[in-house]
């Protein structure tokens, strides 16, 4: 099974039955990668949706950046549970933006987290970006499910969007 991070572009959330539009799919070949990259993103949309079904060689956190943007220019925080025990935290100053757990390779054969994206008026160069998160991932009879939201602190149009493992690769 290959990890898969799609994206989709909507002009309307506000409906009650929203159109979305596939723009990009990524499909992670055997030899894995560092890291997944949209770019050329048309700004023809009001919202973006990124929607991954996820693994990762040795890292169990999935990363964000816009843009290429390294500077500090992300701030963050979520809060994630595992059925026992709550966790939560917070970044006011990063080079990029935490968005949620992934499985890794040891984890059980063929489990994969599932997250999902909303890169909120992606497009608008009159505000900064606003970003959410939700996230699951079972290890078998473990897990986590999160919330993560952030911001990227740019009233630039995001053209790009990279996800990354924290280290390693995305694992086939």
């Amino acid at each position: 099974m290959n990890p898969i991070l799609g994206i989709l572009a909507s002009s309307n959330f506000q409906r009650a039955n929203p159109s979305y539009e596939s723009i990009a799919t990524v499909t992670v070949g055997v030899l894995g990668a560092a890291d997944v990259t949209f770019s050329s993103i048309s700004s023809s949309y009001t919202h973006l949706q990124i929607r991954g079904i996820t693994r990762s060689a040795t890292a169990g956190t999935m990363w964000a950046r816009f843009n290429g943007v390294t500077t500090s220019s992300y701030s963050w925080h979520y809060v994630e549970g595992d059925g026992a025990n709550p966790n939560a935290g917070t970044s006011a100053s990063d080079t990029r933006m935490f968005m949620g757990r992934i499985n890794i390779a040891s984890d059980t054969a063929n489990a994969f987290s599932a997250s999902v994206l909303d890169v909120l008026d992606y497009a608008n160069t009159n505000k900064t970006k606003v970003i959410r998160s939700l996230d699951g991932n079972d290890t078998n009879g473990g897990g986590n499910v999160g919330l993560y939201s952030g911001m990227y602190n740019s009233t630039n149009a995001i053209t790009s969007v990279t996800l990354a493992p924290q280290s390693g690769n995305w694992n086939q």
